[in-house]
């Protein structure tokens, strides 16, 4: 699958390119064992010409065939390159950027490439129920792998300690995993999923 560069992407949201779009698949809970439970989820990663993907994924419990018995979850949130903010960027709040992108060329991208060769990136994702986890990772190519820095939670959220992700584009489809702290345990398999590109 060829990767496409919208013509009027900000320059540092190139190493994010090829995850702009709907996604749509199913997964499965847990480690994928026998009885672990089945769901499917549509995950959109668009841009609105600031330095950022955002990033929104509703998921939908179903039986083993794929049909649809409840609403399971959403999270939204945010996806850049880890870089210093300056006065080319917005916010706080709604205090305006300049008009010119903090990041102009493909050098100045470049000038970003980290020891391994890809991007560090950061990653915010909030969820209902009061959690909020802010990620830092790397991108390499269509390879990601994140894990939580901090994780906020709201007096009545219900415990949830750290987790780890990996997205993948493998033969034209988004593999991800997201292994999670919650509940009292510590690091395990939470969810996977194989999601096509629909639009």
């Amino acid at each position: 699958m060829a990767i496409e560069i919208p013509t009027d992407l900000t320059p540092e949201l190139v190493p994010l390119s090829w995850l702009l779009g709907t996604w749509s698949g199913n997964g499965r809970l847990g480690a994928g064992e026998a009885d672990d439970e089945y769901f499917t989820q549509t995950a959109t990663f668009s841009s609105n010409g600031l330095p950022y993907l955002q990033y929104t994924a509703e998921s939908w419990l179903t039986d083993e065939l794929g049909t649809v018995l409840r609403p399971l979850s959403v999270e939204t949130g945010f996806w850049q390159l880890d870089r210093p903010m300056n006065d080319a960027d917005v916010g706080p709040g709604l205090i305006p950027a300049d008009i010119v992108p903090a990041l102009r060329t493909a050098d100045d991208v470049e000038a970003l490439r980290n020891a391994d060769g890809g991007f560090d990136i950061m990653a915010t994702i909030v969820h209902p129920g009061g959690i909020a986890e802010l990620y830092y990772g790397s991108i390499k190519g269509p390879q990601i792998h994140l894990s939580t820095d901090a994780v906020m939670r709201g007096a009545g959220a219900k415990d949830y300690k750290a987790a780890t992700r990996i997205f993948g584009l493998v033969n034209g489809e988004l593999y991800w995993r997201w292994d999670a702290a919650a509940s009292g345990k510590s690091l395990q398999a939470h969810a996977s999923a194989a999601l096509r590109k629909i639009s």
